[in-house]
């Protein structure tokens, strides 16, 4: 297994701890590694531009011009699959992170054993957008990507799957992944596609809202927190 991974850092200093520790992390893990440093969010997008291709993005908050929650949200119009982990000085980012689905944030000074547990989770995360539901459809097989699916509706024999396009197909919802989660007996949502909870919806990251029943808003919150 190979990751690429990006360092968005202002500081020289710390884009070469966190290089060093990534690098380590690799070779324990015996995962091969792929580190490129960038010490502005001008100067990653730049690279970015021409080639999407990276899997892990740590990235610093507070940086210049263009600080690191801005950049990220730019990414998240074209990117759901990059795993995000935000590094700050500080502990009141949080909001923003839900609402680019950071992975994780990580407090400077970034201790060892918490870097290489949350690259763990980023690396169990991409093994998991690897995963495809497969369709059949009028005499041909539909692959969609796990990841794409937002959320599943019901209605008597036939389930509306609501992805990059909405397909209708006769199956039940228990045939579908376990990385969903049944908000009532006629609708799964995709907990990655999650931004926000209240007692009575749940908003999608795309704007879609799903209304919560009676009671189930801790266990919808649980099921977020087991998936972390």
């Amino acid at each position: 297994m190979e990751y690429k991974i990006a360092i968005c850092d202002d500081s020289d200093a710390d884009r070469a701890y966190i290089a060093g520790m990534a690098k380590q992390w690799g070779a324990e893990r015996a995962y091969g590694v792929n580190i490129s440093d960038f010490p502005s969010a001008e100067h990653f997008l730049f690279h970015y531009a021409e080639k999407k291709d990276y899997d892990i993005l740590l990235l610093d908050i507070e940086m210049g011009a263009m600080d690191g929650v801005t950049m990220a949200k730019r990414l998240r119009q074209d990117n759901d699959t990059l795993q995000i982990i935000f590094i700050t000085g500080y502990s009141d980012y949080i909001q923003e992170g839900y609402e680019v689905a950071a992975l994780h944030y990580l407090m400077k000074p970034v201790k060892r054993e918490k870097l290489f547990e949350v690259l763990d989770r980023a690396a169990e995360k991409l093994r998991k957008n690897e995963k495809v539901l497969n369709l059949e459809m009028d005499g041909e097989m539909v692959r969609i990507p796990v990841y794409q699916i937002r959320y599943a509706e019901v209605f008597g024999n036939y389930v509306t799957i609501h992805g990059v396009e909405d397909l209708t197909i006769k199956m039940t919802l228990g045939e579908l992944d376990e990385r969903f989660y049944r908000v009532s007996r006629s609708a799964l949502v995709n907990l990655t596609q999650i931004s926000r909870v209240t007692k009575n919806e749940i908003k999608l990251r795309d704007g879609s809202v799903i209304a919560l029943p009676r009671g189930a808003y801790e266990g919808v919150n649980r099921a977020i927190i087991n998936m972390e």
